[in-house]
């Protein structure tokens, strides 16, 4: 059933901004939810399937106040606020797209761009263990990492530590060259990656030289016990049952722990159980622990990463 409606932004420099140059965002919001936009003043109009014409009403009322809380607005904005609001016309991404995480050494806003993003903040805000479980892009780890910036800045620990396992995914770690530091190195640069995106390189490489900034293969955990500390334990589904218990258990006064990973990417052994795997049977309902579950809605780099996911998804249903 088709429908037809009016919605009317009311200034004519916010429906500069809202329209985009030539109504490039009014065309890009066409093409995804297959309606027609066409723009007189400051008002659009829009037709098509009655659903979809829903969604497209309720997406320029929420993108024009998120314009008018001084929210600038992106290409890639609108693709995740179309996302969330088809899941659910009623969300405010007022109340998302502001919750304003940390600002980068390069001013970039880093915010959550999903329900399941913004739902991953707030346990982390309220929890001392939290683990992110999804497909790659869903900013697991980027967002713990800027979770943990901001807590060093705002003085809250004390130090970052950052955990990877050194497992091998096809390659060998015997075959690189270098002792077992310069062997480990290449599978932590994901996560130098992530702080450098967020700090300014000679401020970064002070902390790392300070140790104010650790980042570490978990081997290396095993024995330690870690107070006033920010901890990210990526690429938790390539620990071993014994392995992540080991690494809960480092836990001292003052810290809290991320445990980010994807289940459906496993290096492990076949005859080795993975750790993320049985942590979330085991620890699902303990007191101070969440969990939340990641889709491939919210995969948040290119477009075509998402695609990816969800064919490989329906493959595995197969």
């Amino acid at each position: 059933m088709n429908s037809n409606k009016k919605f009317d932004v009311g200034e004519a420099a916010l429906a500069a901004q809202l329209f985009g140059q030539q109504n490039k965002y009014l065309k890009l919001i066409e093409k995804k939810l297959g309606i027609r936009l066409g723009s007189q003043g400051t008002v659009v109009h829009i037709s098509g399937d009655a659903a979809q014409v829903h969604v497209g009403s309720r997406l320029l009322e929420e993108l024009t106040l998120l314009l008018q809380a001084d929210m600038p607005i992106y290409p890639p904005d609108i693709d995740y606020a179309i996302r969330i609001l088809s899941a659910d016309s009623t969300t405010s991404l007022r109340d998302i797209f502001c919750d304003t995480v940390f600002i980068s050494a390069r001013n970039k806003l880093i915010s959550p761009k999903s329900l399941a993003q913004k739902n991953y903040i707030d346990s982390i805000r309220n929890n001392h263990v939290v683990f992110g479980v999804g497909p790659a892009g869903t900013g697991k780890t980027y967002l713990a990492m800027a979770m943990g910036v901001a807590a060093l800045m705002r003085k809250e620990v004390s130090r970052i530590i950052l955990v990877r396992p050194a497992v091998e995914a096809g390659e060998k770690l015997g075959f690189l060259p270098g002792d077992l530091a310069e062997k480990v190195n290449p599978y932590l640069r994901p996560l130098y990656d992530a702080f450098y995106d967020m700090i300014e390189l000679e401020k970064g490489q002070a902390l790392l030289e300070k140790g104010v900034v650790e980042v570490a293969p978990l081997a290396f955990m095993r024995g330690r016990t870690l107070n006033d500390a920010f901890i990210i334990l990526d690429e938790g589904q390539n620990t071993t049952v014994e392995q992540m218990k080991m690494f809960l258990t480092r836990l001292g006064f003052g810290s809290q722990a991320v445990i980010t990973g994807d289940v459906t990417q496993i290096d492990l052994p076949r005859d080795k159980q993975s750790g993320l795997l049985h942590a979330v049977n085991v620890l699902d309902g303990v007191e101070g622990i969440s969990f939340t579950h990641f889709s491939d809605v919210d995969v948040v780099r290119h477009p075509i990463v998402q695609a990816i996911v969800r064919a490989y998804q329906a493959a595995d249903k197969k």
